[in-house]
């Protein structure tokens, strides 16, 4: 889970994100003012995810942009923890919090794998 919170420290100063755990799953939460669903791509890899956001922004009529130092575009890969399970995960959007869910592969899933003797 290093990679992960290193990747997160990474991250551009104006993105602000959080990293819960469980004993399921790992929550993520990244702050994207400005940016919405619509806005927003996440790609789960087989062992990272992918999180490209966007900020649409609109002038007020009649009004045009002068300076501008309110940009939003990321475009982060954050490496998931060895015990996750990336293909199964969930993300919501409410309010430009972006929420990922990345639930840990259940240790009772495990099996034995038998051998055949030749």
């Amino acid at each position: 889970m290093s990679a992960l919170r290193e990747a997160l420290r990474e991250l551009p100063e104006a993105i602000f994100a959080d990293l819960l755990e469980s004993e399921d799953a790992y929550l993520l939460v990244i702050d994207l003012p400005g940016a919405t669903a619509e806005t927003t791509e996440v790609i789960a890899e087989p062992n990272r995810v992918d999180v490209e956001a966007r900020r649409e922004k609109v002038s007020p009529e009649g009004f045009q942009y002068v300076r501008e130092n309110r940009p939003l575009f990321l475009d982060a890969e954050l490496p998931l923890p060895p015990d996750c399970v990336g293909d199964a995960a969930e993300a919501e959007m409410d309010g430009g919090v972006l929420e990922i869910r990345l639930p840990k592969r259940d240790a009772a899933g495990r099996r034995e794998i038998p051998i055949d003797e030749t």
